[in-house]
């Protein structure tokens, strides 16, 4: 009886065990495509003629000038008015053009490795209640395309005295449902968007067009009471622009969208209504690019979480809900030092944070190429993704514990781990390899992140 007993304790124990212990398995054949470049970023330090080791440093893919050096660009950068002076000079001549400090600042980020996707509009006015200076429609459609036209033939084809740096991606305003960013109406925006698609595809057929750089789709996800969007019909928006592609009046290569959220699920039901409304349309060539996004809960100011591992750990899960959802690429908001959404620098020190960190081991599994599949986890907040390396046999491991609690994790896979590098309350991506022990059991501490390197 006693040995009856005994028996029935030890299973009940290991029954609790295993209640509380999450396995992750991965497959390292089975392929999941790739790595997507999902660790771009908005803006940078703003460094003149010179490099941003960081950003070689962590690989980032792409940097979106959207908002670069604060309020009206600094009246230097990036925005078309800083640029283009004069809305009544012609834009076919180069001495109309003042691209002095925008050359600068893009010289860096290029130099850095990191490409560029070129945001042509204008930075938000938060005050526009008091005025608005920028934000309207331009009066003639046509001219501003072609004043557009005249800073991708710099930045592409040596206008200029300019450069060749193949920008891609060009993305026409930002936010146009948002009153601080448009004063016109749909019409106008969809109507500008028309002509200057058009225009600038006619011009330069080897570029990406695209927009709008949509304020999310809050709507789906949240009660309304509780939707910071509400009124501003961003549904209506949406199914417009997707008309004016599936009508064929205008080209969209990629539709941007952004989300702020302290909920990585939230990212991947917004990723998935973009994709099947694009798809639906016909529209299924269309890229979904996710353009900012960064741990917010209910606003304010956050960047002290956002710096640190509870910032780390959301940003690592993200980055997994993205590689295995419907999203193209991502850019976060943001990498300027100053900005409370500037989450990877210690301001006014410049030191990485950890969420920086999340980037470089991400950044891991992106140059390992392949993308495989994981399973589990992801239903109690641990997330992963991973990634191989078919030619050299090189494989890695992106896990996070996005609870405030300690959870203990079982790994499945073969393979050899070979190095642990660790992101949580104590460590800032320190080499731990004891963590994970023979049988490929770990314990990871809340908001902790782990990057396995494995043979």
């Amino acid at each position: 009886m006693k040995t009856i007993k005994k028996s029935i304790i030890i299973l009940l124990m290991a029954a609790a065990q295993s209640a509380f212990c999450t396995t992750i398995s991965v497959d390292w054949n089975k392929s999941a495509g790739k790595i997507k470049p999902l660790h771009g970023v908005n803006n940078s330090p703003i460094v003149l003629n010179g490099d941003i080791p960081e950003f070689r440093e962590a690989g980032i893919p792409f940097m979106r000038t959207h908002d670069t050096g604060g309020l009206f660009g600094l009246n230097v950068y990036i925005d078309v008015p800083n640029i283009f002076r004069d809305f009544d000079a012609d834009p076919s001549n180069p001495d109309n053009y003042d691209f002095t400090f925008t050359d600068a600042y893009l010289k860096s980020v290029a130099k850095s490795g990191t490409k560029i996707f070129y945001r042509l509009g204008v930075t938000i006015e938060n005050n526009y209640r008091v005025k608005a200076y920028r934000i309207h429609p331009p009066k003639d459609y046509k001219k501003w395309a072609q004043i557009c036209a005249g800073i991708i033939r710099h930045y592409n084809k040596g206008w200029a005295n300019g450069f060749n740096y193949n920008i891609e991606y060009w993305e026409i305003w930002n936010e146009p449902e948002n009153h601080m960013m448009w004063t016109g109406t749909m019409k106008d925006y969809m109507d500008m968007y028309t002509v200057a698609a058009n225009y600038l595809k006619k011009e330069f057929p080897e570029i990406q067009i695209g927009g709008y750089a949509g304020c999310g789709f809050f709507e789906l996800t949240r009660p309304i009471e509780k939707c910071p969007t509400r009124g501003l019909k961003i549904l209506d928006w949406f199914n417009a622009f997707v008309k004016l592609g599936a009508e064929k009046k205008a080209p969209i290569d990629f539709f941007s969208w952004h989300l702020y959220t302290d909920d990585p699920e939230e990212i991947a039901v917004h990723a998935n209504y973009v994709r099947e409304t694009l798809d639906k349309a016909g529209l299924a060539r269309v890229k979904s690019v996710f353009n900012e996004w960064n741990y917010n809960l209910g606003g304010g100011r956050l960047g002290d979480v956002r710096k640190s591992h509870k910032g780390a750990s959301f940003v690592a899960a993200a980055f997994a809900a993205m590689q295995y959802g419907k999203i193209d690429m991502a850019m976060y908001y943001d990498a300027t030092p100053a900005r409370s959404y500037g989450g990877i620098h210690e301001f006014p020190s410049m030191d990485l944070t950890k969420t920086f960190f999340s980037f470089k081991a991400f950044n891991v599994l992106h140059k390992l190429g392949e993308a495989v599949e994981t399973a589990g986890g992801r239903g109690e907040k641990i997330y992963a993704v991973a990634a191989i390396d078919r030619h050299s046999g090189k494989k890695a491991l992106l896990i996070t514990n996005y609870n405030n609690a300690e959870k203990t994790v079982k790994l499945n896979f073969d393979g050899e781990v070979r190095r642990v590098f660790v992101i949580d309350e104590k460590y800032k991506y320190t080499e731990l390899n004891f963590i994970i022990d023979a049988k490929k059991t770990a314990k990871l501490n809340p908001y902790a992140t782990l990057l396995l390197e494995i043979e």
